[in-house]
């Protein structure tokens, strides 16, 4: 993914997020989770940050939804420490960015719930006509 796609990507996010009168942190990096564009919405708050900076990395990494992970780590019965790796989480919102069947980079937005924030990556990911592998059904939290 080279950046003018990963800023592409992330203003497809903030249109969104303005639309709704969200705020958002919106984070894309490439397939080894390593950042190329990264935004903070003004009051998005600064923790958002944060999380959408792990969320991508997480995606990137595992080449799947950080919700996918966090479900197969609980069906698992393992934790986060699991993977040894600090900046893995399991928290929805961090969605990778697929092409011909390739992980090429991944998308973590963070500021509103996890469903909404995996949403809203899932969107911008698609309206920039990108796949996302192994999409799930949202289901009651």
């Amino acid at each position: 993914m080279d950046l003018n796609t990963a800023t592409n990507m992330m203003q497809a996010a903030i249109t969104s997020a303005r639309a709704n009168n969200q705020h958002i942190a919106i984070c894309v990096t490439d397939s080894h989770g390593e950042l190329l564009c990264y935004s903070r919405m003004d009051d998005a708050s600064l923790q958002a940050g944060v999380l959408a900076q792990t969320k991508a990395y997480t995606a990137a990494r595992e080449r799947q939804t950080t919700r996918q992970l966090a479900t197969w780590a609980q069906e698992t019965h393992k934790d986060m420490g699991y993977w040894n790796d600090a900046k893995f989480t399991g928290i929805a919102g961090g969605v990778p960015v697929f092409i011909d069947a390739k992980c090429v980079g991944a998308m973590g937005v963070s500021g509103l719930s996890e469903f909404e924030d995996e949403a809203v990556g899932i969107a911008a990911i698609e309206k920039c006509g990108f796949a996302i592998k192994g999409k799930l059904k949202e289901t009651a939290a």
